[in-house]
């Protein structure tokens, strides 16, 4: 049986891992196509990890009220090396209330303008969790949820002053090391005997 996350931090600890993405972009004002393959990687960040205590400073919030956060880096799928530290973001979770089902994201860096941004978030009664990002020039919406334990759905939109910019569809799928891939087929293959 599957089961929503309904915090933030549920969210971050059902996400770690690394992910296989594909993606496909709708420009409304360019011809460019951005679409394609890339690995994500997600790691969950306790809230006394100096990278939070930063964070909460930075944006004057005392980091007393984080949860925890988590990291996120990108790279290209067909990329074998170690992710471009350049091509990440930390996440902290500043929780409205105690059922943790709505509020605040810090990031230390914007996924659409790189800068310091705070985010809006909740998770709809059907386990949808939707992030609205407020920049300088743009807004960006972005919507997650799982359809397993090992695969999942974000959408998302950026809006200028003129409208909506652009449009992006991501099904992602977590990788299996070749480990767990071995343990599995053993399990199956004691299951059948």
């Amino acid at each position: 049986m599957l089961v929503t996350p309904k915090t933030m931090m549920d969210f971050f600890r059902k996400s770690e891992g690394i992910w296989f993405t594909q993606r496909t972009v709708h420009h409304f004002d360019t011809v460019t196509d951005e679409s394609g393959e890339s690995k994500l990687y997600v790691g969950v960040v306790p809230p006394e990890d100096e990278r939070v205590q930063s964070i909460c400073a930075d944006q004057g919030i005392k980091a007393d009220q984080a949860r925890g956060g988590a990291s996120f880096m990108w790279q290209a799928h067909e990329d074998t090396g170690e992710p471009n530290p350049e091509q990440a973001a930390v996440l902290v979770d500043i929780p409205d209330d105690e059922t943790g089902r709505s509020g605040k994201l810090l990031r230390n860096q914007g996924y659409i303008e790189k800068i310091p941004v705070i985010c809006r978030y909740w998770f709809g009664a059907d386990g949808i969790l939707t992030i609205d990002t407020e920049y300088d020039q743009n807004q960006g919406q972005e919507r997650c949820w799982f359809l397993t334990d090992d695969f999942r759905v974000r959408v998302s939109t950026v809006r200028t002053l003129n409208g909506v910019y652009l449009m992006t569809y991501c099904s992602e799928r977590r990788l299996v090391s070749p480990q767990d891939l071995e343990h599995m087929v053993q399990h199956n293959l004691a299951r059948s005997s």
